[in-house]
């Protein structure tokens, strides 16, 4: 199916959680003086505007990003904000980072990038911001396989599908399972919607018995709008870099005092 469009969701409360993640794993590991790759299953199309009309119509990033940044739920030093900070320079006010451009605000030269989008339209959009990276124009699950020890070998993947299958909750646990064999060094985060249905619980609980040492975060919030299915946000990451579980309950306690 190719029917998901972020464009109405980009910056909502999800991103936040998802990114402010992204963005602490990625500032820690460029910390190193050693190269990585970062790999990205799910791309989307890079960069989005918050003045478009798809963002206008849904009004998620006004209660995401936008009150986040106006109500002080990141540090000043936050990475996340470092990354907002250098698109909007570069791409305007409205610009809002998806995760290809977020990472590319830390990866040096000696970095590796893959980008994952099976949409058309949404990968020809990509090609036009990500050119620090290798495109791949194929069904992310199968690149992130044929990929599997990447060179070099430290880095991150980020497992991001639009969950449009119903089948990917009870699929994840085996890929995920099979990436992380094949490169048992990687950062390996998966994003998942929670659900007013709970469909995501078989799924985690799996992923827990598998990968025990790992690190599980959820935040909840409202629903975006009357009858919104989405009630909270999910990160399962293994090998977690150093600072990131506390960055996890740090976002968790936001959450808890301010989404509701």
């Amino acid at each position: 199916m190719l029917s998901y469009q972020h464009a109405y969701h980009a910056g909502n409360l999800a991103d936040l959680h998802k990114h402010a993640l992204v963005a602490v794993a990625l500032d820690y590991l460029t910390r190193k003086d050693k190269p990585l790759t970062y790999l990205e299953t799910h791309a989307g199309r890079g960069l989005y505007r918050l003045d478009s009309a798809e963002s206008a119509r849904t009004g998620e990033a006004e209660a995401g990003i936008t009150r986040a940044t106006a109500q002080g739920w990141l540090p000043a030093a936050h990475p996340l904000l470092a990354a907002l900070e250098t698109v909007r320079a570069r791409h305007g006010a409205s610009a809002y980072p998806g995760s290809p451009l977020i990472a590319a605000h830390f990866l040096r030269p000696g970095d590796r990038a893959h980008l994952a989008e099976l949409h058309p339209a949404e990968h020809a959009a990509l090609a036009q911001v990500a050119d620090f990276a290798r495109i791949h124009h194929q069904d992310g699950f199968a690149m992130a396989r044929a990929l599997t020890p990447p060179e070099p070998r430290r880095g991150l993947m980020l497992i991001d599908p639009s969950y449009e299958v119903k089948s990917d909750y009870a699929a994840l646990p085996g890929f995920v399972g099979g990436i992380a064999r094949k490169w048992n060094v990687g950062v390996i985060a998966l994003w998942y919607p929670l659900l007013t249905d709970g469909r995501h619980l078989a799924m985690t609980a799996a992923l827990t018995v598998a990968h025990p040492a790992a690190l599980l975060s959820e935040v909840r919030f409202a629903p975006a709008r009357q009858g919104h299915a989405m009630v909270g946000s999910g990160m399962f990451v293994i090998n977690p870099p150093f600072g990131l579980a506390d960055e996890a309950a740090r976002l968790q306690a936001v959450f808890d005092s301010r989404a509701m």
